[in-house]
Order: structure tokens, then C-alpha cells, then sequence
């Protein structure tokens, strides 16, 4: 049942991953790193997670992925994965903490 629900799951993610963004718009993106460990790992993960907000106030989760720490690269990798669906009305602001691994990559992208 794990695994059929997992499988499921995943291909949901899939999907959920490859989605088309050139139709959105977002006025306001908020960015930030999330540490996990959930298990006895001896370092924990970092889930890099960037919400948006529609003109209308509707908050969406536009993208996320593992990276390493919150560096630049990792940053880049998801910010230029978000523009490759299609993302390409700019956000009229960006929000974010003093981690400069975003501020660095959202300069490069």
C-alpha cells in the first residue's frame, strides 16, 4: 500500500513539477530555506521553497526543491526551473531573509 500510494504520489510531484507558469502572475514572491531532518541524519536538508502572490491576494506555492544549504547555485537551479516553465512577468517584489544565496541568484536570473 506504501509503495502504491508512493508511486501515486510521485507522479502527482511529477506532474505538479513540469506545470506550465506562463499563464501566472505573481505581485509579491517570499523565499526562504527550510531545514529537515526527519531521520538520525547527521546534517539536515534544506527544502528551498519560493510561495507567490496572485494580484488578488491568493497565496501559491510556485516552487520547491532540495538544495544544498541555501547557496546560490541551489537558488539558481530552482529559479531558473521556475522561468523555464514560463514565469515571465517579474514579481513586483521580492521578500526574502538575509541568507544571500537567493538575493545573488535572483541578481543572476
Amino acid at each position: 500500500v506504501i509503495s502504491r500510494l508512493t508511486g501515486e504520489w510521485q507522479q502527482e510531484y511529477d506532474r505538479w513539477q513540469r506545470r506550465d507558469l506562463s499563464a501566472r502572475r505573481y505581485v509579491y514572491i517570499w523565499a526562504d530555506g527550510v531545514y529537515l531532518q526527519a531521520r538520525m541524519e547527521a546534517q539536515a536538508e534544506c527544502m528551498l521553497v519560493i510561495l507567490g502572490a496572485t494580484p488578488e491576494g491568493k497565496k501559491e506555492l510556485v516552487g520547491f526543491q532540495v538544495g544544498v544549504r541555501e547557496s546560490a547555485q541551489s537558488w539558481r537551479e530552482l529559479l531558473v526551473d521556475i522561468k523555464a516553465r514560463g514565469l515571465k512577468v517579474l514579481p513586483e517584489i521580492a521578500v526574502g531573509d538575509g541568507g544571500m544565496g537567493f538575493w545573488k541568484a535572483l541578481d543572476e536570473v
